[in-house]
């Protein structure tokens, strides 16, 4: 570990002496001395480097930390004005898309995609990519393309991403979790039995989904009938007491020096003017007394714990923690994990604290650089975690919330939003990302669904980031908050359809 000086230092990279042998030359071998040293190593970077998704909303601004750094998409939120957003022009036939990875599946098998890539290759080198989700197919695909992923293997992936697993690996890292039980249901009356310690109100959740697809709030049978072919067919579910929570999320990254720890910050779930799903998260807040020093300082801790515990399980790199805070007994408890970059990543990585040292994402890509480098965590952390280094951002998920299939005529653009006193919205001016925000009555808004595409229930819409918050202190969606949406929906633009199921992408949330 290195002092505050060196991590601050503005000097020239430190090298060391390798000999390789008695008879051969002696190598030099350099070692990045800090965070200004790591920042300018990206700012000359030569190797290609990717972020190939549906969207490119999760690692926006990447481009602008990285020389050389392009997204694939699928979408093209920016409508070919983001200089460095690459989307192909032309569809191929494929199958119906059913998830994220189906989606990138397809990018890396298409023939505009292989060419990009090709005419970015530095030597033999294909370069190095980012996925938000990918399999072992992507995997494969990727190795026949030369592309290196920056994450672990697929497989380790889907082990930490199950939430029954979650709660296994909490165990080991002396992380606390919400009462629970972790088994097999084969009916009411079974459930009730192996839960009874856990009271009335039950919260169950499947080993897999996003945004609240696969949580069920149970209090009765008849709540229990109506999810049961999901509970059922499962061979193992986590079920917890329910609490009365505040939900939180923060985000990491596992480095060979230790944890780093992003700020704390809310999480927006269940909103119906934002989610058709009950526990469907829906956005973030993050502003510096939104929670006591006390909670900031467990939640930082729990997570350095938990990510301590993923590298001896094998794990590296940028993950999320969702921590669930008892109202009653200010308790915090994890909640669940997400082992990748997520949809909060935009707040964390474009906050101050990130903006004055560098962005998360930045050690998450040095993990497979290549290249050694020196950094004090626990001065990062101490520095991250103080109030006057946290600034006020909400972002909010706005998705289609009725049980209708509706063609999309028109669609807000993305780029800056002006809101005047009557609480209309005027497009303001292009810009890539949220920085350019100047005040609470402008918002920049990244379109999802756009003009020629479909909405149904739970279909991703656009994502709304302001400074400023979005919630109230009693965690409701405040009047600015519910204007904004408003405004933003009415500038849709669009016409039920009577039975065009067969023709709708239906691949859930694209951000998380």
């Amino acid at each position: 570990m290195t002092s505050k000086k060196s991590l601050d230092a503005k000097k020239s990279p430190k090298t060391i002496s390798k000999k390789t042998s008695p008879t051969k030359k002696t190598t030099k071998v350099e070692i990045l001395d800090g965070v200004s040293d790591i920042k300018r190593f990206f700012y000359k970077n030569e190797t290609p480097l990717y972020f190939i998704s549906a969207t490119n909303f999760n690692m926006l601004g990447a481009d602008e930390w990285i020389k050389g750094f392009k997204f694939i998409c699928h979408i093209e939120c920016f409508d070919g004005l983001h200089p460095n957003v690459f989307s192909p022009k032309v569809e191929i036939p494929h199958d119906e898309f059913t998830s994220i990875e189906d989606i990138n599946n397809y990018l890396l098998q298409h023939p505009e995609v292989k060419n990009f890539l090709t005419s970015r290759k530095k030597g033999r080198k294909t370069g190095k990519a980012m996925f938000l989700m990918f399999d072992d197919k992507t995997e494969k695909l990727a190795k026949k393309l030369g592309l290196q992923i920056m994450f672990p293997p697929s497989k380790m992936r889907t082990l930490m991403d199950n939430k029954v697993n979650t709660n296994r690996i909490a165990e080991k890292a002396g992380v606390p979790c919400v009462p629970y039980v972790l088994s097999q249901v084969t009916d009411y009356t079974q459930l009730r039995k192996i839960s009874k310690k856990l009271g009335e109100e039950l919260v169950i959740q499947t080993p897999f989904g996003d945004s609240g697809h696969t949580t069920f709030f149970i209090s009765n049978e008849e709540e229990f009938n109506k999810h049961s072919e999901d509970i059922l067919k499962e061979k193992e579910v986590k079920i917890m007491k329910r609490i009365n929570c505040k939900g939180s999320a923060i985000e990491a990254c596992v480095t060979r020096h230790g944890t780093i720890v992003a700020p704390l910050m809310t999480e927006l779930v269940g909103f119906k003017d934002l989610t058709p799903y009950k526990g469907g998260w829906c956005g973030n807040e993050i502003y510096p007394n939104a929670f006591t020093p006390e909670i900031r300082e467990e939640a930082s801790k729990y997570t350095e714990l938990f990510g301590n515990q993923l590298r001896k399980e094998g794990y590296i790199g940028y993950f999320e923690l969702d921590f669930l805070i008892d109202q009653d007994s200010g308790e915090v408890y994890l909640g669940e994990l997400n082992p990748r970059v997520t949809g909060a990543s935009s707040i964390t990585n474009h906050a101050v604290f990130a903006l004055a040292d560098a962005p998360l994402f930045i050690f998450h890509i040095l993990e497979w650089m290549d290249v050694e480098y020196k950094l004090n965590v626990k001065e990062l952390n101490d520095r991250w975690i103080r109030q006057e280094n946290i600034d006020d951002w909400s972002q909010l998920i706005i998705k289609h919330t009725e049980d209708t299939i509706e063609y999309i005529h028109e669609a807000p653009r993305s780029g800056i939003w002006k809101m005047f006193d009557n609480g209309h919205i005027q497009y303001d001016r292009m810009d890539t990302h949220r920085r350019a925000v100047e005040s609470e009555n402008e918002a920049f808004f990244l379109h999802i669904s756009k003009q020629g595409d479909y909405l149904y229930e739970g279909a991703d819409m656009g994502i709304l980031v302001s400074r400023g918050r979005m919630m109230t202190n009693d965690f409701k969606l405040n009047a600015r908050a519910k204007k904004w949406i408003n405004a933003i929906r009415r500038k849709y633009v669009s016409q039920i359809v009577e039975d065009k199921r067969e023709k709708i992408v239906l691949t859930g949330s694209l951000t998380k």
